[in-house]
């Protein structure tokens, strides 16, 4: 139990840059990672000791996520992120800093099934496989998904409107 407990703690870091990725608000992300653990935590002994916990606990994340947008949620409000700033010495220079927000702001414009695809893959280097089981979809849905996502995200990161390809009907 304990080497399970350690693998447990050990996806912390994976599960965050996902979820902050996924949400684009460091605290609802939090939330969400602190969620994930104490529901793998308290379902650790469903989990196959073959398998990979990663993808077992992407899978809860992203269940988790799909049940809070179901549900009307509560007001928050984030708080600045200026302390953060403030304590970190070293980062990635103005450049660089412009580039990730734009990347970001790139990133909450896909929809949310490319943006999920695209972030297993690409972020977190999940196999196609891998990436279907966590979203309960096809391998091949993950596929034309993540071909969409990375073109619309190229577009995107150029300057140029993608184009809609879909038609209004009434």
């Amino acid at each position: 139990m304990q080497d399970d407990s350690a693998s447990l703690t050990a996806c912390i870091p994976r599960l965050r840059r996902y979820a902050r990725a996924l949400l684009g608000d460091r605290a609802s992300a939090d939330d969400l990672v602190q969620d994930t653990m104490e529901r793998g935590w308290h379902k650790l002994s469903t989990w196959r000791r073959n398998g990979d916990m990663r993808a077992w606990l992407f899978s809860i994340m992203h269940n988790l996520h799909v049940d809070r947008l179901r549900q009307p949620g509560l007001a928050t409000e984030a708080l600045s992120d200026e302390l953060h700033s403030s304590l970190s010495a070293s980062g990635p220079s103005p450049s660089d800093r412009l580039e990730i927000r734009d990347m970001q702001t790139a990133l909450q414009m896909l929809p949310a099934e490319q943006r999920e695809v695209l972030l297993l893959v690409a972020l977190e280097e999940l196999s196609y496989e891998e990436a279907a089981a966590v979203l309960n979809i096809p391998p091949g849905t993950v596929m034309s998904r993540l071909s969409r996502a990375r073109e619309r995200l190229r577009l995107l990161m150029l300057g140029q409107a993608p184009a809609s390809t879909l038609k209004v009907v009434k």
